[in-house]
């Protein structure tokens, strides 16, 4: 297997109505790759349900219980955010089991993999659903890569526009997994600030990266070579997560970026180069946020171009049309961000 991808209805199953993370968003992400012809040089792997016990890695047994129990009285509300249907969990077992999935494939087999899976995951806590996520996809896998699989190492980058808080607190004092994420600062969930670095053992294996509003392709390249290449070298994962967020295009007004389609392809190219210098290509990509859904499958579409080896960016939307900076502010300077960062890091 070269490049594959996890997909399949039950993640459909999971109803949220006119809710913004909504089963449109699969559906114009397989659209798009069907029409194009990407998904016939596409593997499948289909998912499996993740089993209680490989949940239970990260949350709570009262809380998978009680989520559970939600579901079965017909659904309802969670958190302010997140909504639950009578499909829900089924649909939250089949998200963490394919992120599973596709990291015993990668690792058994080679080649990259991303899973197209819904609901989301990186803002899901231990014993609370949050931002739209139910259980905390990316973070399961990570500690069933360490547990189960016996890695030592395991390095997640999450680029979603939002600081992914479940993520950072299940590994925060766990110095085996490292956690990078770029975010806009402040936005929610008001998590992600520069001098959170990770505590005893962990201290500097979470590096945050809250970059202001109006930050576009520039800014977010910059910061991936001066800050998130080096440390990540550093750190010499033998295996690399991405929670991959595209809710930081310019056309995505829950947030307040400027990155492009391209943009977006380039963070992606320079974490496969990281993986295949620093992990054999051990390589799992996995669905966050991202909510207009032009921008949202033309930013997956990219992703697995990108996968594949292709040089073209497909980039239908261009440039930013009614992002920050064309509504008459200045591009923000991040300058003093990279340099705070890189002696925090101790990368200078």
């Amino acid at each position: 297997m070269k490049v594959g991808y996890v997909y399949d209805p039950v993640y459909l199953e999971h109803d949220t109505g006119q809710h913004p993370e909504n089963a449109s968003r699969l559906e114009a992400i397989m659209s798009r790759l069907e029409e194009s012809g990407l998904k016939d040089r596409l593997t499948l792997i289909p998912p499996r349900a993740a089993t209680i016990e490989e949940i239970a890695l990260v949350h709570h047994e009262e809380y998978i219980t009680y989520v559970q129990a939600v579901v079965k009285s017909g659904g309802g509300w969670l958190d302010a955010d997140t909504m639950a249907s009578p499909g829900s969990f089924k649909a939250a077992l089949y998200a963490a089991g394919g992120v599973i999935k596709a990291t015993e494939v990668v690792m058994a087999e080679g080649g990259y993999a991303y899973a197209l899976v819904r609901p989301p995951g990186h803002h899901a806590l231990a014993t609370q659903a949050m931002g739209f996520c139910l259980f905390n996809n990316v973070a399961i896998a990570a500690r069933y890569a360490r547990r189960r699989l016996s890695l030592e190492r395991v390095a997640i980058i999450d680029f979603d526009v939002h600081h992914g808080n479940g993520t950072q607190d299940t590994f925060y004092s766990d110095p085996s997994v490292l956690y990078v994420s770029t975010h806009e600062f402040p936005l929610y969930p008001g998590t992600g600030g520069l001098e959170e670095t990770g505590s005893g053992d962990a201290k500097g294996t979470t590096v945050n990266i809250p970059l202001p509003a109006g930050s576009g392709d520039d800014e977010h390249l910059k910061v991936f070579d001066e800050i998130v290449v080096p440390v990540v070298r550093r750190f010499q994962p033998q295996l690399i997560l991405v929670s991959a967020g595209y809710d930081g295009h310019w056309s995505d007004r829950l947030a307040m970026m400027d990155l492009s389609v391209t943009g977006y392809a380039m963070m992606v190219k320079i974490i496969k180069e990281l993986a295949d210098e620093l992990c054999n290509g051990h390589l799992v990509l996995t669905l966050e946020g991202g909510y207009p859904l032009t921008s949202l499958a033309a930013s997956v579409k990219a992703t697995f171009d990108v996968l594949l080896g292709e040089t073209k960016i497909d980039d239908p939307l261009g440039p930013p049309q009614s992002g920050f900076k064309l509504r008459g502010f200045e591009p923000p300077d991040i300058t003093s961000l990279v340099n705070s960062l890189k002696r925090l890091h101790k990368l200078t």
